[in-house]
């Protein structure tokens, strides 16, 4: 059994910074990539980052671009999201995720974790 569990949410005020972490129970080059996506309550869950374990490649989605990095320390067995100058749409239950393909696809993710919540409000 795997598990994924975030941490790091809160409730910071616009242009804040925040990181999110993630860290797997087993060694993560099971994994090929892991990502982060995130969901509003009402809406569909969305492709925010992913990063590759061996290559450390990362790819982001247009809106967090500048603003967010992922990154990975292979001896935690961690992946880090580093958020910054945050936006009230930001607001959203972040996730981690570990797949075997890299990609913006949550079908391409097969372990996940439970969500951590960042709130984004002055």
């Amino acid at each position: 059994q795997v598990q994924l569990v975030e941490s790091g949410g809160g409730l910071v005020q616009p242009g804040d910074s925040l990181r999110l972490s993630c860290t797997t129970s087993r060694d993560p080059f099971i994994f090929y990539a892991m990502g982060w996506f995130r969901q509003v309550p009402g809406k569909e869950r969305e492709f925010v980052s992913a990063i590759t374990w061996n290559a450390g490649s990362t790819i982001y989605t247009d809106s967090v671009k500048g603003r967010f990095t992922i990154s990975r320390d292979d001896d935690k067995n961690t992946v880090y999201l580093q958020m910054g100058s945050l936006k009230p749409e930001d607001t959203a239950v972040y996730y981690c995720a570990g797949g075997r393909s890299f990609g913006s696809r949550e079908n391409q993710y097969i372990y996940w974790g439970q969500g951590t919540q960042v709130t984004v409000s002055a």
